[in-house]
């Protein structure tokens, strides 16, 4: 018998690595999709502030241009033009086939990628503590959070790779798409809970400040950031838990799907049709 278990061994831990890898690769391919999507709604919707049409920021954001708040509105404008820039250049960075053939591109993208990340980060936190927005004191503090973890999150992308430590790099690299990606997510976890609900979700406040919000509002970093160090530790752990992290990986690939299909269908869609 255990001739058997060492014979089936190596080609379990074959498969374990397999299926990791894809669930992985499965789970970022759907939220990629998500992502783009994201970026032609943003372009869509508001591409005209650019040129300067204020009118989007104020039909399609709860605190949009503000009369004489020439700084809050500049803020504003470049947080929208950033979140589209690092949308796209997020996802691009992050494809392996992409570092591999131009490494050169990867290098001057993730640059542009990080210092962008910075800007957008410091602009959110200006719009947060200087205008009363929707979500209240829980809110701001959420999106402070956030902001504070991108920036660190950003500077030592940075400097693991100014130390050629790739390993590291591509890990704190990871974890700074994610807190990125906050509100896209927050999108996402809406989206599915109207969708799971047939409409609006219990716990919702009318000032987006129920216990559903405040859940929303720190999980839209916190679960991925907990999802990414799980498998980071089944990547060095046995092949059980390889095999377990799979499954957890095509259950949140589902639940992206899904949710990027409901953010779709009751925020992107109807502002664009």
């Amino acid at each position: 018998m255990s001739d058997v278990i060492a014979a089936r061994s190596p080609a379990w831990g074959s498969a374990a690595n397999a299926a990791l890898k894809t669930s992985a690769a499965l789970w970022f391919v759907v939220a990629a999709a998500g992502q783009w999507l994201f970026a032609f709604y943003i372009a869509v919707q508001y591409g005209a502030v650019l040129w300067g049409d204020m009118r989007p920021l104020g039909e399609f954001m709860p605190t949009g241009a503000v009369a004489g708040d020439f700084a809050g509105n500049a803020a504003l404008i470049v947080h929208l033009a950033i979140a589209f820039t690092i949308t796209i250049g997020g996802t691009l960075q992050l494809v392996p086939q992409i570092r591999a053939a131009f490494p050169a591109f990867h290098r001057w993208n993730g640059r542009i990628y990080v210092v962008t990340a910075f800007i957008t980060s410091i602009a959110a936190l200006y719009m947060v503590w200087t205008r009363d927005g929707i979500g209240g004191l829980i809110n701001d503090i959420s999106i402070s959070i956030n902001a504070a973890l991108i920036m660190a999150f950003a500077a030592l992308a940075w400097r693991t790779a100014l130390a050629r430590d790739f390993g590291a790099h591509q890990r704190w690299a990871l974890r700074l798409f994610l807190v990125v990606n906050g509100v896209w997510f927050m999108r996402l976890m809406y989206g599915l809970s109207i969708m799971l609900a047939q409409g609006k979700p219990p716990g919702v406040g009318e000032n987006m400040d129920g216990p559903l919000d405040i859940a929303i509002a720190f999980s839209t970093y916190l679960l991925p950031l907990a999802m990414l160090e799980l498998y980071f530790a089944a990547k060095r752990g046995s092949d059980a838990g390889k095999a377990a992290m799979s499954g957890l990986l095509l259950v949140a690939a589902g639940a992206t799907a899904l949710g990027i299909f409901g953010a779709t269908m009751v925020f992107w869609w109807p502002r664009m049709s």
